[in-house]
């Protein structure tokens, strides 16, 4: 179980992957189901290799599962792995529901995948990003029964949250996508494609894992374990798998105490990339502070991107194609 899964960096024409590859332990005493995910995002390694330790630990008896379940999909797009690449031939992590007639390879991938998201109770998703930033966690919404992401386990989830170890909780991601896809579907980039161009206009467009999670009933949380490259993001990741068998009682495990230092970030905007000669004015990281009408970066007409008001800038990715997510806008939480 500790072998790797594939050859990482496969030249594109390898054998397309037909398979997703699952592992599952129950204990012999009831207890909650978990689920984790690493590279829902092909060049998003860390959530991988650290899984591949712990099922090499379960397996060796270090680590023992009592109750309950948990059920790991280390590679969780195994076409993107393979090219190591975020994407395969689309965003796992957008537009996640079941296809009746399944359109690309992640379509595929999420008709497997949402059942069984839907056939566990909690969700751990590993993740990485691009610039260099302290590690941070995403949560969904406070509880609530409006039409957007109707919620009843805020307070576990809020939990898992601070169980993970990161001492920054970002919240606000649904109501940020669907302002963008309002933006989107008032502006479409004229080279787009049709299929494309009907995927970031979707209203389910903001959907991946965890609000999938949530809408059959279960919680989760997107743990954003460092940059891409950074060997201590497999530490983090591992961290958080162990801390959350923890808490659920699926192992008996030490469980540490919440972070004392917390600090909550409410995304509010999501800007696109528009053409490839759009630019940042500087080497931005992930939570760098802003003031208001400080000047982020220019469009490739010479437009001038400003900050609406104090705040942080959040996953900026200077190698973001035309037409998809540039950067993020937060603030702190009141």
């Amino acid at each position: 179980m500790n072998t790797p899964l594939s050859s990482h960096h496969a030249p594109e024409t390898a054998p397309r992957p037909t398979h997703l590859r699952v592992h599952t332990y129950h204990g012999l005493r009831p207890g909650p189901r978990l689920l984790v995910l690493g590279a829902v995002h092909g060049n998003e390694t860390c959530g991988t290799r650290a899984s591949l330790q712990v099922l090499a630990d379960i397996d060796s008896g270090a680590i023992a599962i009592e109750r309950g379940s948990v059920t790991f999909v280390p590679v969780t797009n195994p076409l993107a792995y393979q090219r190591g690449q975020r994407t395969g031939e689309r965003n796992l992590n957008r537009n996640m529901a079941p296809s009746a007639i399944p359109q690309d390879f992640e379509d595929r991938i999420a008709n497997v995948l949402c059942p069984l998201l839907q056939a566990h109770d909690a969700l751990l998703d590993l993740h990485s990003f691009h610039t260099g930033g302290a590690p941070f966690v995403m949560v969904g919404p406070a509880n609530n029964q409006g039409e957007l992401e109707p919620f009843s386990h805020a307070d576990e989830e809020m939990r898992l949250a601070l169980h993970t170890g990161a001492p920054r909780i970002v919240e606000g991601w649904l109501p940020t996508y669907a302002h963008g896809v309002r933006r989107r579907a008032a502006a479409p980039l004229p080279a787009a494609s049709a299929r494309a161009q009907s995927l970031v206009t979707d209203t389910n467009y903001g959907v991946g894992t965890t609000e999938y999670m949530r809408s059959r009933g279960g919680y989760g949380v997107t743990l954003e374990c460092g940059q891409h490259d950074d060997p201590q993001a497999v530490d983090v990741a591992r961290h958080a798998i162990l801390q959350t068998l923890a808490l659920l009682g699926i192992s008996p495990l030490p469980l540490k105490p919440e972070p004392a230092a917390r600090e909550i970030l409410r995304l509010v905007d999501v800007i696109d990339r528009e053409h490839v000669g759009d630019s940042f004015v500087r080497e931005w990281q992930s939570f760098d502070a802003v003031k208001a009408g400080e000047l982020i970066g220019t469009r490739h007409g010479g437009a001038a991107i400003t900050a609406p008001l104090d705040g942080f800038i959040v996953f900026p990715n200077p190698r973001a194609e035309a037409g998809q997510e540039w950067f993020y806008f937060a603030e702190r939480r009141v």
